[in-house]
């Protein structure tokens, strides 16, 4: 056998109402994570450190991703493909929650971070270059810029994180229709 059928059975489900709102839900949850974290950066003025700017990453693959399994879904698109999108985005929310964990555990001392845990500053290239890398002094891994109620950014990327997996991985699996028999 070949194809869907041999997918396994939560995949070939049907997919409906509550994988449109899944996907729809951890879209919008993924871009308001990463778009305050650029509102801080930009706007705020906190140069991010290189871990925080890897747990972005699963942010900006999955947010495409999401986009696809809302569109997928609400087109009556496979079943396969609207689960497996989820599911992937689920993983990727558990990937930036352990980014997120770690990221958390170096600020609080708890193991050490990378040692080479530096961010790239922006430059002026126009004067003595040398004087330019003099002045760009980008943030360690291990000293949270900012904490909001006690958890940086870090272990707020984690707490929101766990919550788009959960949303995620219950749209890959949940039945398609909330209004169909069980």
């Amino acid at each position: 056998m070949s194809g869907s059928s041999d997918a396994p059975f939560f995949l070939r489900r049907p997919a409906g109402f509550r994988q449109s709102v899944s996907a729809a839900l951890v879209g919008l949850g993924m871009a308001a994570t990463v778009g305050g974290a650029l509102l801080f950066q930009h706007v705020g003025g906190y140069m991010p450190c290189a871990l925080c700017l890897e747990q972005r990453t699963p942010h900006y693959i999955g947010i495409p991703l999401a986009i696809l399994a809302f569109a997928a879904s609400r087109l009556r698109a496979p079943a396969i493909l609207t689960r497996g999108l989820l599911l992937v985005v689920g993983g990727l929310m558990l990937w930036s929650l352990a980014l997120g964990v770690y990221h958390a555990g170096v600020e609080w001392s708890f193991w050490a971070g990378p040692t080479d845990c530096a961010a790239a500053g922006s430059m002026n290239l126009s004067g003595d270059l040398l004087q330019s890398l003099d002045a760009v002094h980008p943030p360690s891994c291990s000293e949270a810029a900012l904490r909001i109620f006690g958890l940086s950014l870090a272990g707020w990327n984690a707490i929101l994180s766990a919550v788009l997996a959960a949303i995620a991985l219950r749209g890959a699996f949940a039945p398609g229709d909330r209004f169909q028999a069980h």
